[in-house]
């Protein structure tokens, strides 16, 4: 039955393609947190260091990764350059787009600083603001002409480029860590985070952009951070060591989130909007970690101690001085691209690349109206 179910989709995915042509963007503006931070908050607090990068740049590379991330990878399979973050100032192009994800970026502003919580003040209000700056004024600079041309995006790319969103899961965590209760969260958070989230959209749209593609939130439950954070009941957790409640809070925004897509399909008339299922692609690799090439599945690569080489005071790339020399506690696995998670809150290269694989066939349609 799966066979025949995957066969009828790749089928029906044949015959939207040969009825459309496939998509053309020249630019991508990302929004998000720490998921698609291509060195925002690197650039705004202080770079996060090695290890992260390794696997691909060969040093860090404003990613809490090993390597790339799933923003990376979309950007190379539409043939544009990796988004520089647009908090970054130096050796920054922008002429096809702006990353203005940040890590721990929430949708909903939450009254702490970063030192405070660990979530980033770049919510997405914040995040949009820095996007109309930066639509306006780089439309300025450039017609000064000079270099200036070829560092920032022509006025046409605005309307014909992707919008891509990946936030939400720092809301989800933010209120858990507060000790609100999953069902306080989910009957009173998630509709307010709804809503901001649907302004940012409808802000973008009157701004003139046109093509949106949404991922949902993963399953935070199968996340080390957050499984560590309070005593959990040996109740809590499914057959995979994951947390059911805190998945069911993930998917219950979810929820909610495909329900705002269909409202924002039908308000914003002339927009094309994609809701991607990446909770779906993260889950099967939790799941079935094995069947997919990977060793470690909830066990962080790089990190320190406990069940799953996870301590929020001892983080990746951690170093300490011994007899005047500097040694890694926070160390990296040997074989990241056998891991899922990297340091028990982010996802590796090699997982990246897997979900990307499971969504990338959306593209091809994401600038037509479904």
């Amino acid at each position: 039955m799966k066979s025949i179910l995957s066969s009828l989709f790749a089928l029906s995915l044949l015959s939207l393609s040969s009825a459309h042509a496939q998509c053309h963007f020249p630019a991508i503006f990302n929004f998000g947190d720490s998921n698609s931070d291509t060195g925002g908050l690197s650039a705004a607090f202080g770079q996060a260091g090695p290890p992260h990068g390794s696997s691909f740049f060969g040093s860090p590379a404003g990613r809490y990764c090993d390597g790339r991330l799933v923003i990376d990878f979309i950007a190379e399979s539409l043939g544009l350059p990796y988004l520089s973050a647009f908090l970054d100032s130096v050796g920054s192009n922008f002429s096809h787009g702006a990353n203005f994800a940040t890590a721990g970026s929430p949708i909903r502003a939450l009254n702490s600083t970063l030192r405070q919580s660990g979530f980033s003040p770049f919510s997405l209000d914040v995040q949009f603001v820095q996007f109309s700056n930066f639509h306006n004024r780089s439309q300025t600079v450039r017609s000064r002409g000079g270099v200036y041309t070829t560092m920032l995006p022509e006025a046409d790319s605005f309307s014909q480029a992707l919008y891509t969103f990946d936030i939400g899961q720092n809301d989800l965590t933010a209120a858990y860590f507060a000790n609100k209760t999953v069902e306080q969260i989910g009957t009173t958070d998630v509709p307010e985070i709804i809503s901001q989230f649907k302004n940012a959209v409808t802000y973008i749209y009157a701004q003139g952009g046109r093509y949106f593609w949404i991922h949902n939130t993963g399953p935070i439950g199968c996340l080390a951070y957050v499984i560590e954070w309070f005593p959990l009941k040996a109740s809590d957790f499914d057959s995979h060591g994951c947390v059911s409640p805190l998945n069911h809070l993930a998917q219950q925004f979810n929820d909610a989130l495909k329900q705002a897509v269909i409202e924002l399909r039908a308000s914003l008339s002339e927009a094309a909007i994609t809701y991607v299922d990446v909770y779906s692609a993260k889950h099967e690799l939790f799941v079935h970690a094995q069947g997919h090439g990977f060793k470690r599945s909830l066990v962080a690569c790089c990190g320190h101690g406990g069940k799953y080489n996870y301590n929020k005071n001892i983080g990746c790339g951690k170093k300490v001085t011994v007899r005047g020399k500097e040694i890694y506690i926070g160390k990296p696995c040997d074989e990241p691209d056998k891991a899922v998670i990297w340091d028990g809150v982010h996802f590796t290269q090699a997982a990246n690349k897997f979900i990307f694989d499971k969504i990338a066939a959306g593209l091809r349609m994401a600038c037509h109206r479904q």
